[in-house]
């Protein structure tokens, strides 16, 4: 197989491109070289999507199997470069999100839920990141009818994940101590390790016919660890230097405690607009092959990339959507939320007065 992939240098690119050299396809990556290094094995050719002669030079440079696109989000700039590529390349994958529901998070999703009607030709003020997502699914459809793939991921987590939220609570954990955290240890967690979804991404392009149905909605499994698997696997990577201390989240909330960015991968009970963050169907793709690995397994070789020389570095340097991002939980406010914990918990065991 002859594989391009456009983007390659940076976590989801960079899986797929690594997966495509682990099983012997020639693998070319594309982008502007200006976030990171090229993984080993890969031909680099260097250029900008939005430009026309560098697409031009980018289609001459073919012929491919398959096409792997895991950085559009501009439909006018997908719809460009798919139609650019649609003479000399066999299949289109497009990486998409579980966002073009937009039902989700706050409903039950599949395949067949309602979307959120985005258009082939927009710019990028035209919408929000899933509409324009769904318009950048039907773009590429436009440019490759019937030889598209889309997956539609929800939380991708694993080595070289720039997102701040595993590698957050790795960093906490690592630092020792009582850790406060909110809700209880079997509350449902659902995520996708990046390696996972990129051999299930080439699986279906290596695969002859093609379903006729392309997209797969790609969460993770539902079996392959709670929330307390996850913080366990955070605490024993961190060398078992922080105890877990599982708190209400009400104190949480009382403390003001921003969800999912104070404190990644948090949403208290109760929000109507969250209630199905962690139910989005994954039967199809599970269906079609798709198999997750243990989450514990994801923070423990995530990790592994963390901790060693440069790793911190890469995961937390600024970079893109990330240059505002809110710290973790400060050590002040986790004290505060720990003593109102242990108040609450002390009053709840002391014996009544006669």
């Amino acid at each position: 197989m002859k594989l391009l992939v456009i983007g390659g240098s940076v976590f989801v690119g960079r899986a797929f491109a690594e997966e495509g050299v682990r099983r012997g396809w020639e693998v070319t990556v594309f982008n502007r070289g200006r976030s990171q290094g090229d993984p080993e094995g890969v031909r680099s050719l260097r250029g900008d999507r939005t430009d026309e002669a560098d697409l031009g030079a980018l289609a001459a440079a073919g012929p491919y199997d398959a096409v792997v696109d895991v950085c559009g989000y501009v439909p006018v700039e997908v719809a460009k470069s798919a139609a650019a590529l649609a003479r000399s390349a066999d299949a289109y994958l497009f990486v998409s999100t579980i966002n073009v529901y937009p039902g989700y998070p706050a409903e039950p999703t599949d395949e067949s839920s309602p979307r959120q009607g985005g258009r082939a030709d927009a710019g990028p003020d035209d919408g929000d990141y899933g509409w324009l997502k769904d318009g950048c699914e039907k773009a590429v459809r436009a440019a490759f009818p019937g030889r598209v793939v889309v997956l539609q991921p929800g939380l991708i987590v694993g080595p070289h994940d720039r997102a701040r939220r595993t590698t957050a609570w790795l960093r906490r954990a690592a630092q020792g101590g009582r850790m406060a955290v909110p809700g209880r240890p079997d509350r449902a967690l659902r995520v996708i390790d990046v390696r996972d979804l990129a051999a299930f991404g080439l699986d279906l392009l290596a695969a002859e016919p093609r379903d006729e149905v392309e997209d797969y909605m790609v969460p993770g499994a539902p079996d392959n660890g709670s929330w307390g698997d996850f913080l366990a696997a955070c605490v024993a990577a961190g060398g078992d230097k922080a105890e877990l201390v599982y708190v209400d989240d009400q104190l949480f909330v009382d403390h003001e405690v921003e969800p999912w960015t104070e404190v990644p991968l948090w949403l208290p009970v109760g929000l109507e607009d969250s209630a199905a963050t962690w139910d989005a169907s994954s039967a199809k793709a599970v269906a079609a092959g798709l198999r997750c690995r243990p989450v514990t397994d994801s923070v423990r070789e995530t990790a592994a990339w963390l901790f060693a020389p440069g790793g911190e570095e890469e995961a937390f340097e600024d970079y893109g959507k990330f240059t505002a991002w809110t710290p973790f939980l400060s050590a002040e406010k986790e004290q505060a939320i720990l003593a109102a914990h242990d108040a609450q918990v002390g009053n709840a065991t002391r014996p009544n007065e006669s």
